[in-house]
């Protein structure tokens, strides 16, 4: 059994607080590994090594950056094959909807890779008699990310690949059940070039994610995840001062008018339902059908059952 560990100045660092939580292959219900919950002293020894890094590292030239995420992003590229296997061994979508997710968290690299361009500060000449404005962009030190459980590569490179190329450090704190593809993510970012304690991955759950929201040297939190989750971190995160992104809730309704296309649907339908292990933002929990469409939606649905397969994601069928 694998006994996962953070990764705080560019290493793998074990847990010291003396808690843990399992790790499980949800497909077949099975305990795969060991996490460690960090504590408030260790969330602040990971944010003192970033403090340290983010100093040079926000003070170094914006191509020297992009040409760090440039060799990131086609060190994750590469192992797109890995990344997947660690989405499905712990997540439980299935190899080809984790592939399709690394892809999507390679967008946001590419997007970060422009960072020359994106940070472009302005300038505006007499704005008033004798007087010009000047617009400067510049690093805040140490940011943080808390991230779900369904998409545990797409949104950490959401968050970690801009704020990196923006020059800051991060803390990243994933999802304790399915937090091994961080890992890797830290691994290749290394690889890359990116200094020691730039990226730093801290484990854990409330402890670690209030530690997080209280340190006075944490800048701004990103956070998606449940709507009670996300109000707390938005209200205890604005309270220290901090920037705060609290993206909550998502759970979707599918109405089907009258005059729908039936078959369309019924695929719409089943593939929200059962895609991503049906854990996707959009992934649709209630079908509300309007008037007569109802029993031709019914039996549309039902049809296409017998052809959903529940098992393990490695399984090709």
């Amino acid at each position: 059994m694998r006994e996962l560990e953070h990764w705080v100045g560019g290493k793998a660092v074990a847990g010291t607080s003396g808690r843990s939580g399992p790790v499980f292959d949800p497909a077949r219900g099975v305990q795969t590994g060991t996490v460690p919950f960090a504590s408030a002293d260790e969330v602040a020894s990971a944010v003192e090594v970033a403090t340290e890094a983010a100093a040079e590292w926000g003070a170094g030239s914006l191509s020297s950056r992009a040409a760090v995420l440039f060799r990131f992003r086609d060190l994750v590229a590469a192992a797109t094959a890995d990344l997947a296997a660690a989405v499905t061994a712990e997540h439980g979508k299935v190899l080809s909807d984790a592939a399709g997710e690394v892809a999507r968290g390679l967008e946001n690299i590419e997007f970060a890779c422009g960072i020359p361009h994106l940070l472009k500060g302005s300038h505006s000449t007499e704005v008033s008699t004798g007087v010009d404005v000047h617009t400067v962009l510049e690093p805040l030190g140490v940011v943080a990310g808390i991230t779900p459980f369904n998409f545990p590569v797409m949104v950490p490179l959401w968050m970690l690949a801009n704020a990196i190329a923006c020059g800051n450090a991060f803390v990243l704190k994933p999802s304790e059940k399915d937090p091994s593809a961080s890992l890797l993510l830290a691994e290749l970012a290394k690889e890359a070039g990116v200094p020691d304690g730039v990226l730093n991955v801290v484990h854990g759950d409330a402890v670690a994610v209030d530690s997080l929201l209280a340190h006075p040297d944490i800048a701004a939190v990103s956070f998606v995840g449940s709507t009670p989750t996300a109000r707390h971190v938005y209200e205890t995160g604005a309270r220290h001062g901090k920037r705060v992104q609290a993206l909550g809730g998502a759970k979707n309704h599918m109405v089907v008018l009258p005059d729908a296309d039936v078959d369309a649907a019924a695929d719409a339908a089943v593939s929200a339902g059962f895609g991503s292990a049906g854990e996707r933002c959009m992934a649709i929990s209630v079908v509300v059908a309007v008037g007569a469409v109802a029993d031709p939606l019914i039996e549309a649905i039902a049809a296409r059952m017998p052809a959903v397969v529940v098992g393990p994601g490695t399984d090709p069928e």
